[in-house]
């Protein structure tokens, strides 16, 4: 929904506008006011406002300054002119090209909410020309080396298994996505010489590395790369359709020469592992994981060191390791945003991993607990509550040594514990937004002859405006302003039946700067003008 500003010198004509005004049927959402070109100013700083309609001729900055610094500030805000008459035709040829349409005093409702309506939908076909295809395009081309390694890291991670997602993404990003059935795996490992003495050296070196390999490579080998959380750089390598027969020694003889111009033109050492061959996309996570071991294990820390994996046996280990407990983004992290979707599609991973695989041991089964245990933890004493008051009976068990003899039993207890953990934080969400809406709106009833302005509101419970605003209206289904009405007109239904005071100054008393802007308001409300509440309620 949109946000309108109205400025105007006159607060009478502000407040009208604002106040009968079915802005609503139209789509505009919030209607701000403001009394001068320079209070306009600072609510365009607080606000993200859409559409403002200004009249020319005022004191201090005139409505024609108002726009040229609303186009040089705010250039996404649109602008309408309120003229009177002898300013009309200058208006209309000073502000041809800087506003979107001039009204003429007194404007008639159903032309400004017409004027209003038009410029809206010019809003909404420039927006959509924003994320229009053609710019799309050029966005995806200016960012496409960083949103390729980005693919090929979840790739790393097993986060895709093949699939059409997969395969048009690749053909998004110009990766040749039928071209990748076999690959090879290249981790390339900075030795001496690659010293981080500055952010900016050491990625310019990465940079040139990776150009290094991409030019002896790239003749025989489709090249795809990104960097690890190990700061290995990774390749994925595809034969091209056009390169020579099968040279078993070609890899070592072309990672031999990579190795000497890195040492000639960048005065380092790198080591580099290259996997065996495996079908694409399925085998890329294994072939990581199996090159990251072998670095460890095999070629350890000495540098400029080469090692081909095929012609090495695979590392054998007694225990399986559980690399999908740990996959990126972290549980931790997808707790800590309220990510319960994803939180349950990770567990369902976690599970089908160790229900479907080798038997699991009593060890992993402590691994998987304390995994889950350890980020429920620290997300409950993040908000500040206990995880016995979270999960009940639930939490004896986890303190009562080892908790879970089976799969089945560790699957039962993590999906219940996490659907208590999101009731709780959901519950006190819901009672900090009650207890907010509460205090905004005590603050009201306390103050309905005030200050009511929604910065006012905002600086008595500490927040700003925006949000307090959004709050409010998320929890309420109406806007701030609406209940300020309603208070307001409650107040004036008690002051004219239950006081003497005149129109007049009952409409001074609740903010209204000119008596017919309250008789506006008054009327849109109950159908009738004060007086006639009034005399229908006489005695």
């Amino acid at each position: 929904m949109a946000q309108l500003l109205i400025v105007d010198d006159e607060a009478h004509v502000v407040d009208r506008l604002a106040l009968t005004v079915d802005w609503k049927s139209i789509g505009i959402d919030q209607v701000y006011k403001a009394y001068s070109g320079q209070e306009a100013i600072e609510q365009l700083h607080q606000f993200s406002i859409d559409i403002v309609i200004t009249d020319i001729r005022m004191p201090g900055m005139s409505g024609l300054q108002l726009i040229s610094e609303i186009d040089r500030q705010w250039p996404k805000t649109k602008s309408i002119l309120l003229s009177g008459y002898s300013e009309f035709t200058y208006a209309k040829q000073a502000m041809r090209f800087q506003t979107e349409d001039y009204l003429l005093k007194p404007v008639k409702t159903e032309d400004l909410l017409a004027t209003v309506a038009r410029v809206l939908r010019k809003l909404e076909r420039e927006w959509e020309e924003v994320i229009s295809a053609q710019r799309m395009t050029y966005t995806l081309k200016e960012h496409l080396p960083l949103l390729r390694a980005n693919l090929l890291h979840e790739l790393l991670q097993g986060k895709y298994r093949g699939g059409t997602a997969l395969h048009e993404k690749m053909i998004r990003l110009e990766l040749g996505g039928e071209a990748w059935h076999r690959f090879s795996l290249m981790a390339i490992r900075l030795d001496e010489g690659f010293e981080e003495k500055s952010g900016e050296d050491l990625s310019w070196k990465e940079y040139a590395v990776a150009n290094m390999a991409e030019e002896v490579f790239g003749g025989r080998y489709a090249l795809w790369q990104t960097k690890d959380a190990h700061d290995y750089l990774i390749f994925l390598l595809t034969q091209r359709k056009d390169a020579e027969g099968d040279d078993p020694g070609w890899l070592e003889r072309t990672a031999s020469v990579l190795q000497s111009a890195v040492g000639v033109y960048l005065k380092g050492k790198v080591s580099i592992m290259i996997s065996g061959t495996g079908v694409f996309p399925g085998d890329v996570p294994a072939a990581y994981n199996r090159s990251i071991t072998a670095f460890r294990n095999r070629i350890g820390q000495e540098p400029e060191q080469f090692m081909r994996l095929e012609d090495e046996e695979d590392v054998v280990t007694a225990v399986r390791s559980l690399e999908y407990l740990y996959e990126p983004p972290a549980l931790i992290h997808l707790l800590e945003a309220a990510r319960w979707e994803a939180v349950e599609e990770r567990y369902k991973r976690i599970f089908a991993g160790v229900e479907n695989g080798e038997p699991v041991s009593e060890e992993q089964l402590l691994e998987i607990y304390f995994a889950i245990a350890s980020a429920y933890t620290y997300i409950a004493h993040k908000n500040g509550r206990l995880l016995a008051d979270t999960f009940g009976t639930d939490y004896g068990r986890m303190i009562s040594g080892m908790p879970f003899r089976t799969v089945h039993q560790l699957r039962e207890w993590s999906f219940r514990t996490l659907q208590a953990l999101q009731e709780d934080i959901a519950k006190e969400t819901k009672d900090n937004r009650s207890s907010l809406i509460d205090r905004i709106r005590s603050f009201i009833d306390e103050n309905v002859t005030g200050d009511l302005s929604l910065q006012s509101v905002a600086d008595r419970v500490k927040l700003h405006p925006v949000y307090v605003s959004k709050v409010y209206k998320l929890e309420t289904g109406e806007n701030i302003s609406d209940y300020i009405q309603r208070v307001k007109m409650e107040e004036a239904q008690s002051l004219l039946v239950n006081s003497d005071e005149k129109v007049y100054v009952i409409a001074a008393r609740l903010g209204y700067q000119r008596p017919h802007s309250f008789i506006g308001a008054f009327k849109k409300t109950f159908g009738m003008t004060p007086q006639e509440y009034r005399d229908g309620h006489m005695p």
